[in-house]
C-alpha cells in the first residue's frame, strides 16, 4: 500500500495547502491530466477505445451521473470499477466518521459538533481511492434502508431520543460520500425505492423517516442496466431517467482480435495450469462470436463474454485431467480438448424456443465451424501433403482426450515439414505436447475440409483417408 500522508489534524492539513475538490472536479481533473499525458485512463478495458470510452469520459468531463446500458457480459459493471482510480490516490476524511465528511466542510451531526469541540485540532485520517467506491446489485428486496438509511434501534437503545439524528443508521449511498456509487441492474429496484434515489441525483442530498436532517452529498452515481429491461419493459421511472446526464451503450468485442485479446486477459490459465496455444484461443474467441450471431440463439439475451472465458478454462482443465491421469509432464490444450467445452457451456446460453432439444447439436456445428474458419486462417494455404501421404499408406490415427501426446506421435509417426506447420500456428516450443497439438488441429482441419475422415465413437475419433 503506498505511504499514507501525514496531516492528522485539520491545522496540519490547511498548513500542507491541501485544496478540497468535489468527487466530479477530482475525476475530471485527473481525467484530463491521463489525456495530456496519453496515460491509460481504464486499464483492462478492451474493445471500447473508440466506441464506449470517448462517449464515458465526455460525461465523466461534463460532471454526469450515467446509466451504461449493454447485455450480460458486456463489462459494465468492471468498467464501472476503472472510474474510481481517477480519483485522487488519498482523500482526506474526519476521523471516525460514517459518511466520510471533509475537514474543510463537515456536513454530519456528529462531525460538526467535534469540529466545535476541536477546532483547528479536529483528528483526521486518509482514505484510499480503493476504498471510496460502493456498490449495490439491485434485487427487489431491496429496500430504502439498505440504500439511504434507516432509525438505528440499537443507538434508540443506548437512551438516544427518536428526534436524534444521530439514531440513523446510515445506508450504501450516504457510506458512499466522497466517492463513487454503482446501482447494477437497476430496473430489477422497485420503482417505489427508485423514488428515493431522485433527490440524491438532483438536490444531491438524503431524507430519513421525516427527519430534519439534510446531508448534501458528493457522489458519482453510475448504474447499469439490461437494453431490454430499460427500453421495452419501462421500468426505471421516468424522473430518474431525467436525472441521469447521460446513457451510454457497451456492446461486446467487435473485432476477433478484441476477443482474443479478452480471453487471454481474464483467463485464469496460470491457475488451470496447461497451456493454451494461440490457435485454440481463435477457436473459441470464434466460436464465442458464432454463437453470438447463430439465429438459434436468443439475441435479446446475449452471449456473455464470461462463456469464451470458461470455454477457455475448461479446455485446459481437460488437459490438465489428461496429464494427471496418463502421466504427461506438460499439459497442453488440444483440438480433442475442446468438445467438452459444449457440454460444459450450454447452460451458459438461451436458445429460441423453436430450438429446444437441439442445443447440444447446435453448439458442436458451431464449434466445428470454428475449426474450419481457425484452420482456413492459419493453415489453409500450407503443405500439408507430407501428413496426408501419412494416411495414403493406409494408415489411421486414433486420438481423443484421453491419449497422450507422446502416444498421438507415435501413432502419426514423422511427418516432414512438422516445424512449418508449428511455426505458422505459432507455437515456438518444440515439446511433444505443443507437436502433438499442431499435427491433431491439421488432422481436425483436414477433415473438415472433407481431405480426411473421421469416425467418432464414445469421444474417440479416428482419421483415415
Amino acid at each position: 500500500m503506498p505511504q499514507i500522508p501525514e496531516p492528522r489534524t485539520l491545522r496540519e492539513l490547511r498548513a500542507s495547502g491541501h485544496i478540497h475538490r468535489t468527487v466530479k472536479a477530482e475525476i475530471r481533473e485527473n481525467l484530463l491530466a491521463r489525456l495530456r499525458a496519453g496515460e491509460p485512463r481504464f486499464p483492462g478495458i478492451v474493445g471500447f477505445d473508440d466506441t464506449v470510452l470517448p462517449h464515458l469520459e465526455r460525461a465523466l468531463l461534463a460532471g454526469h451521473d450515467l446509466v451504461l446500458l449493454g447485455e450480460r457480459g458486456q463489462g459494465k459493471t468492471r468498467l464501472i470499477r476503472t472510474v474510481t482510480g481517477l480519483l485522487d490516490e488519498w482523500t482526506p476524511v474526519v476521523d471516525g466518521c460514517e459518511i466520510n465528511d471533509h475537514p474543510y466542510e463537515p456536513s454530519c451531526v456528529r462531525c460538526r459538533r467535534l469540529a466545535g469541540e476541536t477546532g483547528e485540532e479536529l483528528p483526521i485520517s486518509w482514505k484510499h481511492r480503493d476504498e471510496r467506491y460502493g456498490e449495490k446489485l439491485a434485487t427487489p428486496d431491496t429496500s430504502v434502508g439498505d440504500l439511504i438509511g434507516d432509525i438505528d434501534p440499537i443507538k434508540i437503545a443506548e437512551g438516544r431520543t427518536l428526534g436524534d439524528p444521530e439514531t440513523v443508521h446510515y445506508g450504501l449511498v450516504p457510506r458512499s460520500n466522497r466517492g463513487v456509487f454503482s446501482v447494477n441492474e437497476l430496473p430489477d429496484l422497485a420503482e417505489r425505492i427508485q423514488v428515493s434515489l431522485l433527490n440524491v441525483l438532483e438536490e444531491r442530498d438524503i431524507q430519513v423517516r421525516g427527519y430534519n436532517l439534510r446531508l448534501p452529498l458528493d457522489i458519482l452515481l453510475i448504474a447499469s442496466a439490461n437494453p431490454e429491461d430499460y427500453t421495452n419493459r419501462g421500468r426505471i421511472i421516468t424522473p430518474l431517467k431525467d436525472r441521469f446526464g447521460a446513457e451510454i451503450r457497451t456492446h461486446y468485442p467487435l473485432s476477433i482480435e478484441a476477443e482474443l485479446t479478452l480471453i487471454r486477459q481474464e483467463a485464469a490459465l496460470d491457475q488451470v495450469g496447461a497451456d493454451l496455444p494461440d490457435h485454440l484461443v481463435e477457436v473459441i474467441a470464434r466460436f464465442t462470436r458464432l454463437v453470438r450471431e447463430s439465429t438459434a440463439v436468443d439475441a435479446r439475451s446475449g452471449v456473455s463474454a464470461r462463456f469464451s472465458i470458461a470455454a477457455a478454462e475448461t479446455a485446459a482443465a481437460s488437459a490438465v485431467r489428461r496429464a494427471a491421469l496418463t502421466g504427461e509432464e506438460h499439459a497442453v490444450t488440444r483440438v480433442a480438448d475442446l468438445p467438452g467445452i459444449v457440454h460444459t457451456l450450454r447452460g451458459k446460453v438461451e436458445f429460441e424456443v423453436s430450438e429446444e432439444g437441439r442445443e447440444t447439436e447446435v453448439l458442436a456445428h458451431l464449434l466445428r465451424r470454428a475449426v474450419a474458419e481457425t484452420f482456413r486462417g492459419t493453415l489453409g494455404g500450407a503443405d500439408l501433403n507430407a501428413l496426408l501421404e501419412r494416411f495414403s499408406e493406409g494408415v489411421q490415427v486414433e486420438s481423443g482426450p484421453m491419449i497422450p501426446a507422446a502416444e498421438l506421435l507415435r501413432r502419426i509417426g514423422p511427418v516432414p515439414g512438422l516445424a512449418k506447420i508449428m511455426s505458422r500456428l505459432g507455437i515456438g516450443d518444440e515439446s511433444p505436447g505443443h507437436a502433438a497439438a499442431a499435427l491433431e488441429f491439421a488432422l481436425e482441419g483436414l477433415y473438415l475440409l472433407r481431405r480426411l475422415s473421421k469416425d467418432e465413437v464414445d469421444g474417440t475419433a479416428v482419421y483415415r483417408t
